[in-house]
């Protein structure tokens, strides 16, 4: 099958690599700020330009003497990208003088024999363009003067890109697989997802660090849990909205919940040596109100020991007891201790998602459960289920038609519950709405 070739894009920090690549993708896909450092992982984007599809790769900035606690690995991951790549286009500030670590990506560049462009970024005016003799001196040819916030010389700069490209990509790169169940992995900061997805892509691809809220933009793979493939998408950890401190983490923060809005099944991870906090019972609350199903990690479980692990399992029964239909897996995702039983209880989730109900079972059902245990009087009127139907699926969705008064959140839950105790719908949230019939109106 043939690869689309792939195109990374690197630089050192703050000089638009993500605004650049917002233009060739042509929609907002990496986070862009005027902070230096935003983009710390590597993300891929399928892009076209000129009837060529290509895979465009953002990395994060590249430093000779790093001063961060994470930037060594942003080096490695930006170094990394460009090995794989088919094509490196290097981006370099127009307006201001060359620094060393613009040299050090350049001497990079020259030794590794890989194809590039060089691109001065930031030329907002015909004059700007007569002031770039300075990265001449970085050895790599001419550079293709454009502005990536403006668009300024994009079409130009674009044409030159698809030229360099090579026939078929030579980088082993997966092309789009439709239909692949999407799974989630959401939490707190500093709990553990990307050490998680790291171990399931059986390489480092998302930065680990210690330092909470290393992971901005949502981070897309596809790896195979017992054979078969699924989507896993990294997210930003999700702050309560009082600890956000600037404009990069809210907007991470965001994506992360457009995330959970696509996601099929939401691994959600829990520090095993903290226990389940009110954050986390929003976070399942998100989760179920995004009709996701639910898988409940509880990590670091080989670092406690056994009077903290009745802490953190007694936290999660008393915190998160409105998902207990959610199955609870106790892992290591630094050591992969007990992971071999993730890919059972997503499938088994994924499979409850789509279980449907049929028609007149329902109905028996629900007549023999509303014989048993009427609905309550409210303002002086029994509601009374006259039918029911099972309208969706992804999650599974219940519509009641009822006459007479209204069925009370308590009566739902107790169907609710009903529906567990007969049938299988561990791990997915069930919907349950009710539309209002009057005497002589169709069922």
């Amino acid at each position: 099958m043939t690869q689309l070739p792939v195109v990374a894009v690197v630089g050192r920090p703050n000089v638009g690599k993500s605004t650049l690549v917002n233009r060739i993708v042509r929609r907002k896909a990496a986070v862009v700020d005027e902070q230096a450092g935003v983009t710390r992982d590597r993300r891929e984007f399928t892009a076209e330009w000129d009837g060529r599809e290509f895979v465009v790769v953002d990395t994060g900035g590249w430093a000779v003497e790093p001063d961060e606690t994470f930037a060594y690995r942003i080096r490695e991951q930006a170094e990394a990208a460009a090995r794989s790549a088919d094509l490196v286009v290097f981006v370099a500030d127009a307006t201001s003088a060359i620094t060393e670590d613009d040299i050090g990506i350049a001497r990079i560049l020259q030794r590794s024999g890989a194809p590039y462009l060089l691109v001065a970024n930031k030329v907002d005016s015909p004059a700007v363009e007569l002031t770039l003799d300075h990265l001449w001196n970085l050895g790599l040819g001419e550079p293709i003067p454009v502005s990536a916030q403006h668009g300024r010389n994009i079409g130009e700069f674009l044409d030159r890109l698809v030229e360099a490209l090579p026939v078929e990509g030579i980088a082993p790169r997966r092309p789009p697989v439709p239909g692949l169940a999407r799974l989630a992995i959401i939490g707190r900061p500093n709990v553990g997802k990307s050490t998680l997805l790291n171990k399931l892509a059986g390489e480092e691809r998302v930065i680990v660090s210690d330092v909470p809220g290393t992971t901005r933009d949502p981070i897309d793979l596809v790896v195979e849990l017992d054979g078969e493939p699924f989507e896993v998408v990294d997210t930003a950890g999700i702050k309560r909205r009082t600890k956000i401190k600037d404009d990069v983490e809210r907007y991470a923060v965001l994506r992360a919940r457009d995330v959970l809005r696509d996601a099929d099944v939401a691994l959600l991870m829990i520090d095993g040596t903290r226990g389940a906090t009110h954050q986390e019972q929003r976070l399942a609350e998100e989760i179920a109100n995004a009709g996701a199903g639910l898988v409940i990690l509880l990590n670091k479980w080989d670092e406690i020991d056994e009077e903290q692990r009745l802490h953190t399992e007694d936290s999660v029964g008393d915190r998160l007891a409105f998902v207990g239909w959610a199955p609870v897996l106790r892992i290591s995702a630094k050591t992969g201790a007990r992971m071999h039983r993730l890919g059972k209880a997503v499938r088994m989730v994924l499979e409850n998602r789509r279980s449907r109900i049929p028609t007149p079972e329902l109905n028996r059902a629900v007549r023999r459960w509303q014989e048993a245990h009427p609905p309550p009087v409210r303002k002086g009127k029994r509601p009374h289920i006259i039918y029911a139907v099972q309208a969706d699926v992804e999650p599974p969705t219940i519509i009641l038609f009822v006459r007479g008064g209204e069925l009370g959140p308590d009566y739902l839950r107790f169907l609710e519950n009903r529906l567990r105790d007969e049938y299988d719908f561990v791990g997915t949230p069930i919907r349950i709405f009710t539309r209002k019939r009057e005497r002589g109106d169709k069922a």
